[in-house]
Order: structure tokens, then sequence, then C-alpha cells
């Protein structure tokens, strides 16, 4: 099993804007082949406010799954523009359970479960990163 170091991830500093206010969160982009299918897999914990942002090549329906990932998750797909198009609140560890955004998005957005909810996020905010707006 390779370690994370060798998958390179960049960091950057990420927003949600919500109508209870900007939330910021420290995310990995996964946006090589390598790096999307790696994904969180194998990692026991993860930060408050940290997640993971998988940036596609093409706008369309997304389809992923928790395979080998410890932690549940809510998974935010997003639109081009950074729009939430679509919100999978916690998703069961090491399911093979395909989880489909339903419409065509360019990204999709892994935080802890429970954060949408704790956070009022809601399909419609906005994501503000450098992928996005």
């Amino acid at each position: 099993m390779a370690s994370y170091s060798e998958y390179n991830f960049r960091f950057e500093q990420l927003v949600i804007h919500s109508i209870t206010g900007n939330h910021k969160f420290k995310v990995e982009i996964a946006e090589t082949i390598d790096q999307r299918r790696r994904g969180l897999q194998y990692r026991k914990s993860l930060s408050l406010n940290s997640g993971m942002l998988f940036v596609f090549d093409n706008i369309e329906p997304i389809t992923m799954w928790m395979k080998n990932t410890f932690i549940p998750l809510d998974i935010l797909f997003l639109s081009a523009e950074g729009k939430i198009v679509k919100i999978v609140n916690n998703t069961k560890p090491f399911s093979l359970r395909a989880i489909y955004s339903g419409i065509p998005a360019k990204g999709a957005l892994e935080i802890n479960a429970g954060s949408a909810k704790r956070l009022n996020i809601k399909i419609g905010d906005l994501v503000y990163t450098s992928r996005f707006r």
C-alpha cells in the first residue's frame, strides 16, 4: 500500500458560504486520476475542518464509493461554478454501494459526516476555492 506522501495531494483553503456564514476548510485536492482513485481510503481520521476536494476533467454525473474508507463522510457534489447541487449525508464506511451525484457535476467535496447538518450547509450554497468560482 502506497503512503499518502506518494500521492502528492496539494492543500488549499476552501470556503463554503451558507446561510449561517462562511465556513473555512483546509482540503486536499484530488485532481489526478491516481489521486481521485485513492481519495481518503485507509485514513483513520479527518480533522474537524478539513476534507478532500475531487476535481474532475468533465462535467458529468459523478459516482463515488466508500471502499476502504474508515471515516463516515458527507459528500457535497458541485457544479462548475461551485454551487452545491447534491448532498449525501453520513456515508457508510467500507460500503461498495455507488453514491451518485444524479446530475452533471464538476467536483465533489468530502467532509466529516455531520458537518453539513452542523453548519446548516444546503443545496444551492456556494463553495469558493481556486478550482471553483
